[in-house]
């Protein structure tokens, strides 16, 4: 894959506080979920999505390939992406309303960022979540406990789905900012499997659908930064960088 060379993504990043449980989302996996919603016949091309945790925009990006319009925003400042408080959103002006809200929310916040952004998507709302999220006790009687809070879908991904902390790496590939004993970087890999959890207006019987191995078909040239500056940090004195 040829990385991002992009001003947005090498020159203006601002890492987000870790209070902020910043995992940026592979490109590729957002596709799949677009994908799989247009071949179950949901119509997305013409719609309005919103993505409220949006970071560095690699969620955004692939979602303005397939729909109309996307708002990106976030809590925190990361490069041009707009500023809002997504579960402060009665303290603002009212905005615009769209079809879509899909996005990874903040682990710890998860619930919460599920809740108003179903008070908020006319037509569809999307969460990327551990595959365990469903296996709480507490999140049953505040999601799942109710009929009419059921999910539409659960779409499990059949490979994981490689989230890092800050950082985006492409599956397999060296991760310079995690060093084996050597000091070489480690390939990246995850041992948590994920799941996209869909809300839809009047459909709660929650169908289960597995989407199959497709990262290799859907990833695209510019999907990963560069981290040069972690790279250049981490070369041997002598030899260049690591193959």
């Amino acid at each position: 894959m040829t990385p991002n060379r992009s001003t947005a993504v090498m020159q203006r990043r601002a890492p987000a506080p870790d209070a902020l449980d910043y995992f940026p989302t592979p490109p590729w996996a957002v596709r799949a979920l677009c994908e799989r919603l247009i071949l179950m016949g949901i119509l997305i091309r013409r719609k309005r999505a919103w993505e409220p945790a949006c970071g560095e925009m690699h969620m955004a990006r692939p979602l303005m390939e397939y729909f109309e319009d996307v708002r990106a925003t976030d809590v925190h400042q990361y490069g041009n992406n707009g500023i809002c408080d997504f579960l402060a959103l009665d303290t603002y002006a009212p905005w615009p309303p769209v079809e879509w809200i899909i996005t990874n929310p903040p682990f710890l916040v998860a619930e919460q960022f599920i809740a108003t952004a179903r008070r908020h998507a006319t037509e569809g709302v999307a969460m990327l979540v551990r595959s365990s999220f469903t296996e709480s006790v507490g999140r049953y009687h505040s999601l799942f406990g109710d009929e009419a809070d059921l999910p539409s879908y659960e779409l499990q991904f059949a490979e994981r789905v490689v989230m890092l902390r800050g950082r985006l790496i492409q599956s397999g590939a060296p991760d310079p900012f995690n060093l084996d004993p050597q000091g070489k970087p480690r390939p990246a890999s995850s041992a948590t499997s994920y799941s996209w959890l869909v809300w839809m207006p009047g459909q709660h019987d929650w169908k289960k659908r597995v989407i199959p191995p497709c990262r290799t078909a859907l990833e695209r040239a510019g999907d990963y930064p560069e981290y040069p500056e972690q790279w250049t940090k981490i070369a041997p004195k002598e030899g260049g960088l690591f193959a």
